[in-house]
């Protein structure tokens, strides 16, 4: 099984997001942590560019499968090679190849905005990577049932996929790639995640929709620019084309 990535000694900042990241070194943030890790390696293997951005959770590398030559983080977290607000990312518009959302609209309080600045950066064709806690599974009942005062993850405010799928379009994303995971019941001890580890399988196959955990990806479409720029180039072409072929026929003609 794979080891956490963050241990129990890890440091813990002021904040909403250091709670989760506290979260991650126990037995039940491990369990999760080692899943969307697994996810999101899938996911950034196959995404080229130039640059690509982890925004928030600085001290856990999502990117580390993706082989873009300047990747860096960006959080208010200490650790992040660059420090600034989720909602106004000091990059210029279409600068950025690839970003990843570990987690970041569930514990910000303006998630739509969020992504809207996430949608500004990204290049035409863009991909973006979203973690989240999903709203029809025992993970969202356990929420129900813990005080809002739980501490991570049970105080962040989850997002179920039908309502991140329409904020993606909106914004003009289309889905791409996606997985549902972490169908064991929510428990704390590793003891009883390891016996429930059956239900991995199982809910993959039965229960596909009802994973306490999500990962997906979507690419942003530019439709304007992918209808325009062909149709320029296709009629540049042509004129270049039919140009030699005019002037070979109109000396043939005098030849004759």
């Amino acid at each position: 099984m794979r080891q956490p990535f963050v241990q129990n000694g890890a440091p813990k900042y002021n904040g909403e997001r250091s709670s989760l990241s506290g979260w991650f070194g126990t037995p039940q943030g491990a369990y999760v942590l080692g899943w969307e890790l697994a996810q999101f390696d899938s996911a950034v293997d196959d995404v080229f560019g130039f640059r690509a951005v982890q925004v928030g959770l600085p001290e856990v590398d999502f990117l580390r499968q993706n082989r873009i030559p300047f990747r860096f983080s960006l959080a208010l977290e200490p650790g992040a090679g660059v420090a600034a607000d989720p909602l106004q990312l000091p990059l210029a518009s279409q600068s950025v190849d690839l970003v990843a959302l570990p987690h970041v609209l569930e514990f910000h309080p303006n998630p739509h905005e969020v992504l809207r600045e996430a949608e500004r950066v990204l290049m035409p064709e863009g991909q973006i990577v979203i973690s989240g806690f999903n709203t029809a599974s025992l993970w969202r009942l356990r929420q129900i049932f813990t005080a809002r005062d739980g501490g991570a993850p049970w105080d962040a405010r989850f997002i179920g996929l039908l309502r991140l799928r329409d904020w993606l379009r909106v914004l003009g994303f289309e889905l791409n790639g996606g997985k549902f995971g972490c169908y064991a019941p929510p428990f704390r001890q590793k003891v009883w995640l390891d016996r429930f580890a059956f239900m991995e399988k199982a809910g993959a196959r039965w229960w596909p929709l009802l994973g306490g955990i999500y990962v997906v990806r979507a690419v942003k479409r530019v439709h304007a620019m992918r209808l325009v720029t062909p149709a320029w180039r296709v009629e540049r072409a042509r004129r270049r084309a039919l140009a030699p072929v005019s002037q070979r026929s109109h000396k043939n003609h005098h030849g004759g």
